[in-house]
C-alpha cells in the first residue's frame, strides 16, 4: 500500500484557558495559529479522559449489546459496552471493568483492536478499541446511579446487519466494527 505524504502543518498555541469543568470533560478556550505567522483563531476543546470500547462475544459468536438512554441525541440507542478510562488506569482494566460493570460478563481473552481518535476537531481524547472473546456471565450488573441498561446477545451477523442497516449508529461503536472487519 503506498503512504499518503501528508503536509506538515505546524501549529503553535498562543494561550490556552479553562472555560468550564464537568466531571466527565473540561471545555478550554485556545487561541492558535499557524507556526509560520501571526494569525491566530480562537479554537474550543473538550479536553477528555481516555474512553474504551470493548466489542464482547459469546462463545456462540454473539455480541453483547447495551440498550441505554443517550442524553445527546434524546434517544434510546444499542451500543457495545464502553466508557472512561479511570485516572491512574490503564485502558484494557478499564475495558475489563467497564464490560463487567455494565452486563456482569468477563473474559480471558481480550485483543486490542486499534484506539480511534473519537472528535479530533473537538476532543483532544482517544478511544481505546478491545474485543473480548468468549464472555461468560459471571456476576451481576454493577451501574451507575443513573445507568439503565438493558443488555442483548445478538448473533454477530445480525449485529453486522444492524450496522449496515443503521440501527446501531454511534460513531465509536462503529470504528469499533471496522477495527474487528479489518482483522479478520
Amino acid at each position: 500500500m503506498k503512504r499518503l505524504n501528508l503536509q506538515e502543518q505546524k501549529w503553535a498555541i498562543r494561550s490556552d484557558r479553562s472555560v468550564y469543568q464537568t466531571p466527565i470533560f473540561d471545555l478550554h478556550e485556545v487561541e492558535a495559529g499557524p507556526e509560520s505567522g501571526d494569525e491566530t483563531g480562537r479554537f474550543y476543546v473538550l479536553n477528555a479522559p481516555e474512553w474504551i470500547n470493548v466489542l464482547p462475544l459469546t462463545p456462540d459468536r454473539e455480541v453483547i449489546l447495551v440498550e441505554q438512554y443517550r442524553h445527546g441525541i434524546e434517544e434510546v440507542t444499542l451500543e457495545i459496552p464502553g466508557g472512561m478510562v479511570d485516572e491512574g488506569e490503564i485502558p484494557e482494566e478499564a475495558a475489563k471493568r467497564e464490560l463487567l460493570e455494565e452486563t456482569g460478563y468477563s473474559s480471558g481473552s481480550w485483543h486490542l483492536l486499534g484506539k480511534a481518535s473519537s472528535n479530533p476537531a473537538i476532543l483532544n481524547n482517544f478511544t481505546h478499541l478491545y474485543l473480548a472473546e468468549n464472555c461468560r456471565i459471571t456476576t451481576r450488573q454493577s451501574t451507575d446511579e443513573f445507568e439503565q441498561i438493558s443488555i442483548h446477545l445478538v448473533p454477530i451477523h445480525d449485529f453486522l446487519e444492524m450496522v449496515r442497516n443503521g440501527s446501531i449508529h454511534h460513531a465509536i461503536v462503529l470504528a469499533a466494527v471496522a477495527h474487528y472487519l479489518n482483522r479478520k
